[in-house]
């Protein structure tokens, strides 16, 4: 068993990408809009995501890399006690 994906989330394909004509990659979470990646990162990001198209799972974990630990579980907390 891979030590990576150990609860087997990347299956669900939680990631979604898209490219724009300027050169900059928008990362979807779940269908939220989670990071914008430009410059020669995005150039970078999409080279490996084309090495890596037959494989979903390998696409998802790159994906997933590249926005870090964005997820925490205190998202809601914070958006009822902002004010």
């Amino acid at each position: 068993m891979s030590e990576i994906d150990k609860r087997n989330r990347l299956s669900e394909e939680p990631f979604a990408y898209q490219t724009t004509k300027k050169g900059k990659v928008v990362i979807y979470y779940k269908g939220k809009q989670i990071k914008i990646i430009k410059g020669s990162e995005a150039e970078l990001l999409i080279a490996r995501i084309r090495e890596a198209e037959d494989n979903i799972t390998e696409v998802q974990l790159l994906l997933a890399k590249i926005t870090g630990n964005f997820k925490r579980g205190n998202e809601k907390i914070g958006k009822k006690n902002s004010k």
